[in-house]
Order: structure tokens, then C-alpha cells, then sequence
């Protein structure tokens, strides 16, 4: 993220800020074969959630999925192996999808503010409602890695600037609405769960990003909880 300052327009399609979910990479065994035969400690789960057959065996085919998976969500070393980052995002993307239209089941995202845009950490899913409605979302985000985490707390959006250009990173930042210091709502070009996380930013599809951009405003309160894995 980086100080707000103003720029001029920029292209919406960026390789910008990198993602969510922070996981310790395992020990992926190291060779040059663009596929492992191996099988990874997290091989059987890894088959059911891509509906693989499940005998936590590796095979030509599976490699050749798991590496698809890695591939499309930036995940490295994309050699097909079944290893703690792959499985970690394979979690979180279940656990998301679980949440369904609820996700403020649990309460801990004020419902006496009005329209507010809530992000927890813990699913790294963000969410807009008006008091006890939910207005759009749930949708999944990618905030701060290790180091740059996305600060919690009660806080409004202070400043916006659909071009913004980060002045630290020199990046683009399209639809960007600034709540604490640097952070900020903003789209990336990149995969929701490509580890290990932004600079601090709460990271959104084009989609996601533009529908923010027309239900906030100046002013509007966002609340962020919880703690993202591996921060």
C-alpha cells in the first residue's frame, strides 16, 4: 500500500499486491521435473476436493489437476505436489463456501452502524449489510501477509480515488477506498487465495472492487476481525 496520493489513470488488470491466506510451506520435494511423482502429506484431501479418485496415491492425472489448482492460484512450487500451502488454500476456500449467506452468524460485526463492510480475517471474507441485512457478499478478500497485517477495529472510510497508485509500491490500486492509514479496499488481477498476502491492503476482485465502490462512500464505517492463518 503506500501513502494516498493522487495519480493519474491507470490500468485496471494488475499483477499488483500478492494475497490471502499465509500458510508455512512444507517440505515439497525438490527436483526439476515439471510434475512430481510424490505423493504429498496431504494427498487424499487433496484428491477428494478436486474428485480425485482418493487412494492418496500420486498419479499422472493428479499431479496434472494439482497443478492446475496451483497454477491458476499462484501457488509455489506448482509441481503438483500435495503440500501444506495447496491443502491450506483447498481448506479455506471450503470453509468460506460454508459460511453461505450468513456470515455475520456469529455477531462480531457491529449491527447497530448502519451499512457498514465487515472483513474477517479468520475466512478472510468480507461482506457489506445494513444493520441485520445482509447487502452484498459474503466474498472472499486477500488482506495483509506476515509482517503487513491488516490492522483490526472499528474504522471509516476517510478518502477514495478509483485510480489510485500506491507512491511506496508504484502499483496500481483501481476502486481504492482508504479506512486506516495506507489500507485500503482495492481490486487485483490476481487470485483471491494466492499466498502469502498484501502489503496490508484488503485485496478484491474487478467485480467485488467496483461493487464496493457503488455502495460506500465516504464516511461509512468498516469493521475487521478475526486473524488471518500464518500472521
Amino acid at each position: 500500500m503506500g501513502d494516498v496520493r493522487r495519480r493519474s489513470a491507470v490500468a485496471l488488470g494488475i499483477t499488483g499486491l500478492v494475497a490471502p491466506l499465509t500458510l508455512a510451506l512444507g517440505a515439497a520435494p525438490a527436483q526439476a521435473a515439471s510434475c512430481t511423482t510424490q505423493a504429498g502429506p496431504y494427498q487424499k484431501k487433496v484428491e477428494k476436493f478436486l474428485g480425485r479418485p482418493v487412494d492418496g496415491k500420486q498419479s499422472a492425472a493428479d499431479c496434472k489437476a494439482i497443478k492446475a489448482f496451483q497454477t491458476k492460484h499462484g501457488i509455489s512450487p506448482n509441481i503438483g505436489y500435495a503440500g501444506s500451502v495447496t491443502w491450506g488454500v483447498m481448506d479455506l476456500m471450503q470453509k468460506q463456501k460454508a459460511v453461505g449467506s450468513k456470515p455475520n452468524k456469529d455477531g462480531k460485526c457491529p449491527v447497530n452502524k448502519g451499512r457498514i463492510a465487515c472483513v474477517n480475517l479468520t475466512l478472510q471474507l468480507s461482506w457489506i449489510q445494513d444493520g441485520e441485512k445482509l447487502v452484498y457478499g459474503p466474498v472472499p478478500v486477500r488482506t495483509g501477509r506476515n509482517g503487513y497485517e491488516t490492522r483490526t477495529g472499528l474504522k471509516k472510510i476517510y478518502w477514495r480515488n478509483i485510480d489510485h497508485v500506491s507512491s511506496i509500491y508504484d502499483v496500481p490500486m483501481p476502486y481504492a477506498q482508504f479506512f486506516d492509514g495506507g489500507q485500503a479496499f482495492h481490486s487485483v488481477g490476481v487470485s483471491m487465495w494466492n499466498p502469502p498476502g498484501s502489503h496490508g491492503c484488503t485485496n478484491m476482485t474487478k467485480t467485488d472492487a467496483k461493487k464496493y465502490w457503488s455502495l460506500l462512500k465516504k464516511g461509512d464505517d468498516v469493521f475487521v476481525y478475526g486473524r488471518k492463518p500464518g500472521t
